[in-house]
């Protein structure tokens, strides 16, 4: 996800104002020596040299001239924003990985070998991605709040769309010699077979709803926004069809069964429960 979201970022080819704008977050500005020591592929100014600006990428910004104190503002500029979205991409999938370690599906209805239904809890991101993510300043902690509250308030919508569509996912519940159908896993099936809404998660809507959360636009902030919505919706789409859901485990009864007359009959009216860690 960081790296989708620095190509994004990348993408909008932002330029600098001039070294002397106001409104833009301030970092030290590097002594020669620590400079020295930067790879060659990254540093800014030549050491002996003369000063030397980036192309985009590996910069994050273009420039706004080939002065000294230009080059040093693309240098710190792009620095801050690069520590900063890999620092909110790392808390995203921090919380994701969490919510996805300890969410279950319950309420599953199983009747032969079909389940259907079912309601997925989890614990909210919000406050995992506020734990996490960079807070050392007022420039990171707005963008946090913003990222954090959307992303967490659309999860959970997502989420409560979650439903099992009557997927044939207990083939020996058809037939069960027993009044009662032991626990069984269910058969795996990525996230994407379930009914779902995810166009709550889609880019342009998180995005917006940053902006709206954000309040009054700073310097660069929408393309901040644009970019993690970006990698966000990618990494999700990519989850969708690369997560399973298992150990979803069924029992239930089985009326018919009537031995010696009846020795094998389907699950009715039973319950299907994942344990914790099922999205595998």
């Amino acid at each position: 996800m960081t790296q989708l979201a620095i190509l994004k970022f990348q993408s909008q080819q932002l330029k600098l104002p001039a070294s002397a704008a106001p409104n833009l977050p301030r970092k030290p500005t590097l002594d020669f020596e620590f400079q020295s020591r930067i790879p060659a592929g990254i540093r800014t100014v030549a050491v002996g040299g003369s000063p030397t600006a980036q192309s985009v990428p590996p910069a994050m910004f273009v420039a706004p001239s080939n002065n000294a104190s230009d080059i040093t503002l693309q240098r710190d500029q792009s620095q801050i924003f690069r520590d900063y979205i890999t620092g909110i991409c790392t808390a995203i999938c921090s919380a994701w990985a969490a919510w996805q370690s300890s969410a279950t599906l319950v309420g599953v209805v199983v009747n032969a070998v079909t389940a259907s239904g079912g309601v997925v809890v989890g614990p909210p991101l919000t406050p995992l991605i506020l734990a996490q993510g960079p807070n050392a300043n007022d420039f990171e902690r707005k963008r946090t709040s913003a990222i954090a509250e959307v992303i967490g308030t659309a999860w959970l919508s997502y989420t409560a769309t979650l439903r099992v569509p009557g997927l044939p996912w207990y083939p020996a519940f058809a037939a069960v010699p027993s009044p009662v159908a032991p626990p069984s896993p269910n058969i795996p099936n990525p996230i994407l077979a379930l009914t779902q809404v995810a166009t709550i998660l889609n880019e342009n809507s998180l995005k917006s709803q940053m902006t709206a959360r954000f309040g009054v636009p700073e310097k660069f902030s929408d393309e901040l926004f644009a970019a993690i919505a970006s990698a966000f919706e990618r990494v999700f789409n990519l989850w969708q069809v690369s997560t399973m859901v298992t150990n979803v485990l069924g029992t239930g009864p089985v009326p018919t069964f009537a031995p010696p007359y009846v020795p094998v009959g389907p699950v009715v009216g039973g319950v299907g429960t994942m344990l914790p860690g099922g999205f595998t």
